[in-house]
């Protein structure tokens, strides 16, 4: 099998999973604790692929410039500033950091 079929098969899959919610009762989905459920899963992948993103290389565990960064992040984003300079703060602080740490 070529990595072209398995491609297909995967995308095959992805709309018979998302036509297969479609089969779904409406009254299911309207119960508190589906909905609740839907939405700490949903926040728990979030979490998850920043965690992944933030400490991983590889199969290694990485700390480097990204973790101050991720809590510089974390602390504006706790104080409400607006998204965009959080984002911006936290690459200043990952740059500084690779630049005069030499943190790659």
């Amino acid at each position: 099998m070529t990595l072209w079929h398995i491609v297909l098969v995967a995308s095959i899959a992805c709309v018979v999973i998302k036509l297969a919610g479609y089969a779904v009762p409406p009254h299911w989905l309207e119960k508190p604790a589906t909905a609740r459920t839907a939405d700490l899963l949903t926040v728990a992948l979030l979490a998850a692929l920043i965690a992944v993103q933030t400490l991983g290389s590889g199969q290694q565990l990485v700390l480097d410039a990204r973790v101050p960064a991720l809590v510089v992040a974390a602390g504006l984003y706790w104080l409400r500033v607006p998204f965009l300079v959080v984002v911006i703060a936290a690459a200043a602080v990952a740059a500084v950091l690779r630049a005069t740490t030499g943190m790659a």
